[in-house]
């Protein structure tokens, strides 16, 4: 029919067949070399992006040879060993300069990101920030102290790119609230860390600043996405660093690295200045939050950030100081417990850890009570991932400029890629057998309507008032369970989104959540592994359980959970964690 048309057209036009032959040719050629210049200029940004990055190396290498020859006998071992509150003593005290203490964490910061390629720029003007803070009249909380932000916190000057190239334009024009406030404390923000590509996965790598390792071991992931981070203080290279989480991003990459890290209740901490791939997600909220080697870092932190300032440069966080006298506070607690949430079983390591924290807890005097979180399979799939994909997904597709998607990522891609009605039919085919996974891709499919839409939001809301009677109903004070670990194999985190399922939750439930390393994997938890039959013995479970094979000696953690805006509360949890089960984790 097509052909005959186009005859008719040509008989009536007169056309030579020949010429439109060579138009159609021309055009063809055309079209290949247009796709192959919009290529070679996402190369050309990529590359530049790159060098970018390596010139700044170079100039912050440079920067601390000089500071070794003009200062040679800096005890840089001692500096580094250093925990955040006395390291803060000592710099408030004047008994070691700013300009030491950032001298030697960027040293150690060029060798650990040399290792494990956490950090994705170095910020020159820590330098200009130095300077600074030593003319304040008053020091602030964190004066003098370094500090890494994860890649999509705004610094004025550098780039805010989300590992993707669309973001690889102009740089930011202001600070973020949150870096405002920092350097009003006397911080000096000195790195920007690397990130998964378009911050939605859990593993850390985009195809322009590459993979991270993990410190503890380069096979292994460091997490995501606030992966960097990990890796940078976990390597000793960074005292204190600013993750963000809206699915376990702060809390995933301090289980695989062994750190402490905070989830807040979102807004309690501004997100201004932060930038986003999809903007408007409002239901499951993005939260900013501490990531450091221990519990009373984070503590002070979160103090130093809960200031007028941040108050009065975002209105819309609530204007509540750090409560002091809770953090403090040696009262028994009523703790609620689970070691598996009945959708994603962990490994046994995890499960055990979660059962000898129980027992430390209630030896010291708290009360245990079982808990059991409703309905998490519901929670996967019709809230956490429908407001994520409502739209089946077209918008979190569309960041991906040119087509250039991090290896990591293309599994979670070509699922978003089937068409609606593909994912529908394969859902309808696969329920008989693998159940998760049907549900999964109907989840993909999204929503078709708005109406649709606001059903979905009243059953979030819904599913709180459901979760917090029941926390009621059992006078709990806190919640102790596990988080996902122990640290994954490279590439494996994009192949399993929905194993988050332990982290997610505390996302939908905008409740403050925290994780402790409280042990390592032994070689009784990797014969135990041997065993692992998950809840469905279905390709997921089994793909868990070579994600985590060959972890001995990695860090082991747990999750502490407390009602929204009671992060003081979460934060005493934690450390009552880390006091007790501080023997078994040197151990």
């Amino acid at each position: 029919m097509i052909q005959q048309q186009l005859r008719q057209f040509l008989t009536e036009r007169e056309v030579d067949p020949s010429a439109a032959l060579v138009l159609l040719c021309s055009s063809a050629a055309a079209v290949v070399i247009w796709k192959w210049l919009g290529k070679r200029q996402i190369q050309k940004k990529m590359e530049e992006a790159r060098r970018t990055r390596d010139e700044g190396v170079k100039k912050i290498a440079k920067a601390v040879q000089q500071f070794r020859e003009q200062v040679p006998s800096v005890q840089t071992d001692s500096i580094l060993s250093l925990p955040l509150l006395e390291l803060t003593r000592r710099l408030q005290e004047g008994s070691l300069s700013p300009k030491t203490v950032l001298y030697t964490y960027l040293e150690k910061a060029l060798e650990v990101t040399q290792q494990t390629n956490c950090v994705r720029h170095f910020i020159p003007e820590c330098e200009e920030q130095l300077q600074e803070i030593q003319q304040q009249r008053e020091k602030g909380l964190l004066y003098g102290i370094p500090v890494s932000i994860k890649d999509h916190i705004g610094h004025k000057g550098h780039l805010s790119t989300c590992g993707l190239v669309q973001c690889l334009g102009t740089p930011v024009q202001e600070d973020s609230i949150l870096v405002k406030v920092l350097k009003r404390q006397g911080a000096i923000p000195f790195a920007m860390t690397n990130v998964s590509q378009s911050l939605f996965n859990y593993d850390c790598s985009n195809p322009i600043f590459g993979q991270t390792l993990n410190p503890f071991n380069h096979q292994k992931s460091p997490g995501g996405s606030s992966g960097g981070e990990g890796a940078l203080i976990a390597g000793g290279g960074s005292i204190l660093g600013i993750g963000s989480d809206i699915g376990g991003s702060i809390r995933l990459p301090s289980s695989f690295c062994g750190l402490c890290g905070l989830k807040p209740t979102a807004k309690r901490l501004s997100l201004s200045g932060v930038s986003v791939p999809v903007s408007g997600i409002l239901e499951v909220p993005c939260a900013l939050g501490p990531m450091a080697r221990d519990v009373d870092s984070l503590a002070l932190c979160m103090k130093a950030l809960l200031c007028e300032e941040m108050f009065q440069l975002d209105p819309t966080v609530p204007p509540i100081p750090f409560d002091e006298e809770v953090y403090s506070s040696s009262a028994p607690l009523r703790i609620g417990y689970y070691d598996t949430d009945g959708y994603f079983p962990l490994p046994p390591c995890m499960r055990r850890a979660v059962q000898e924290t129980k027992e430390a807890l209630q030896a010291a005097g708290h009360q245990l009570v079982p808990f059991s979180p409703p309905r998490i399979h519901y929670v996967m799939t019709e809230l956490f991932l429908k407001t994520f994909f409502a739209d089946g997904g077209r918008a979190w597709l569309d960041v991906f400029t040119g087509g250039i998607v991090d290896p990591n990522l293309k599994s979670q891609v070509n699922c978003c890629k089937i068409p609606r009605l593909g994912k529908k039919l394969l859902a309808l085919i696969l329920k008989p057998l693998f159940p998760r996974l049907a549900d999964y891709l109907d989840a993909l499919g999204g929503m078709r309507s708005v109406k649709e839409m606001w059903n979905h939001h009243h059953q979030i809301e819904a599913y709180h008032t459901e979760f917090i009677a029941r926390w009621r109903e059992l006078q709990l004070d806190v919640v102790l369970c596990p988080v996902l670990g122990p640290a994954f194999t490279t590439g494996y985190p994009g192949k399993l989104l929905t194993a988050i399922s332990s982290t997610m939750l505390y996302n939908v439930l905008n409740f403050p959540a925290g994780v402790v390393p409280v042990s390592t994997v032994t070689e009784a938890d990797e014969e135990e592994l041997k065993l692992y039959r998950g809840c469905c013995d279905d390709p997921w479970d089994q793909t868990l359980k070579q994600a985590v094979a060959g972890a001995v000696g990695l860090p082991v953690a747990v999750q502490c959970v407390a009602l929204p805006w009671r992060e003081e509360l979460c934060l005493r949890f934690m450390k009552e964690v880390e006091t007790l089960c501080s023997g078994k984790r040197a151990a």
